[in-house]
């Protein structure tokens, strides 16, 4: 059973998508980056790095990532995860690049994502900008640009619907009836332990 309600509209999360294009931008001139690469994590954070990217008037295609097969909890959920390609449209080597998601709780995402980025090289530097922060960290990982904070209570999670319209939903998801016993009842089958479902 989920019970979720809406916890930020449309226009909250475009208005917090405008706060992290002006913190961006300001970190990659103190930084003096002029060619970033900006990388969404399928999928709410590619629905973000989109905006971000069109906000920001970077040049160079977007690249999005997929990381289900290097999630931790890969044979908790199950052999049939939502898998889409991963696509980087110009070598990561020496680049600065821009890491994108929707939510940040434990932090493992975004440790299997810079697994992957690895994968396809070295880059410069990696910046993290998150739309919605929230606690439960389980892993050093903190972002460098972040859209919105939130506290949430045992069992409460944060989920980004869209495309379109885009809005943020927060409540709780029961465990599914026919999850195994032995599976980890706070795993986010769908986005990650650092999004849900």
């Amino acid at each position: 059973m989920t019970t979720m309600h809406t916890w930020q509209s449309t226009d909250e999360i475009e208005a917090a998508i405008g706060r992290m294009a002006d913190q961006l931008g300001a970190l990659l001139a103190a930084r003096a980056i002029d060619r970033p690469l900006m990388v969404g994590i399928h999928s709410g954070g590619v629905w973000i790095a989109e905006r971000l990217h069109q906000r920001l008037g970077l040049q160079e295609p977007m690249g999005q990532l997929d990381i289900s097969f290097y999630r931790d909890d890969f044979t908790r959920i199950g052999t049939h995860p939502q898998v889409r390609p991963s696509d980087l449209p110009v070598p990561v080597d020496d680049r600065h690049i821009v890491l994108v998601d929707d939510v940040l709780q434990t932090g493992r995402t975004i440790r299997a994502a810079l697994n992957v980025l690895f994968d396809y090289g070295r880059p410069a530097s990696v910046a993290l900008a998150i739309l919605a922060c929230r606690d439960g960290r389980e892993l050093p990982i903190e972002p460098d640009v972040v859209g919105l904070n939130a506290e949430l209570e045992p069992g409460e999670q944060i989920k980004l619907t869209g495309p379109e319209p885009l809005t943020l939903r927060r409540g709780r998801v029961e465990p599914k009836a026919s999850q195994p016993a032995s599976a980890d009842p706070n795993a986010e089958p769908d986005a990650g332990p650092d999004g849900a479902p």
